[in-house]
Formats: structure tokens, C-alpha cells, sequence
């Protein structure tokens, strides 16, 4: 290979390079974020009861859905 064409090819690699560490630094920070946000969330006066609400809803959502799926493997 041309030496041009190496250094092109490292050079590419080297901002790919930047490119993935900055995504990293990105990734971490939104990690920070959303730690900091549910903690403050947990905070809230009634935070406990608005997570039980969600629990009950997702299981009965999921209870109706594998009804719904059941019914359908039998008509099938």
C-alpha cells in the first residue's frame, strides 16, 4: 500500500476514535442525568404509591395480555 493511503486509513481510525470517546463522555453523562432525576423523583411526596399504581397496572396489562394471546393460539 501507498503511504498516503496509510495514513489516510489512520487518520480515519483516529476520528473514529475521538468520535467513540466522545460518545462515551456523552453515555456517561446522560447515566449521571437519569441517576440524579429518579433520585430527585424519590424525593417527591407520594412517589411510593405512584410506584405501587405502576406494578399493579404492568401486571395486569401483561395478565390481560397473555389471556388475549391464550384466546388466540385456541381460535388458531
Amino acid at each position: 500500500m501507498k503511504e498516503s493511503k496509510l495514513i489516510e486509513m489512520k487518520n480515519k481510525i483516529d476520528a473514529q476514535s475521538r468520535i467513540m470517546q466522545h460518545l462515551l463522555n456523552e453515555l456517561s453523562n446522560i447515566r449521571d442525568l437519569a441517576i440524579g432525576t429518579l433520585e430527585t423523583l424519590k424525593l417527591i411526596p407520594g412517589y411510593d404509591d405512584a410506584i405501587e399504581k405502576i406494578k399493579k397496572d404492568i401486571t395486569e396489562k401483561s395478565s390481560k395480555t397473555k389471556k388475549t394471546e391464550s384466546l388466540e393460539k385456541i381460535s388458531n
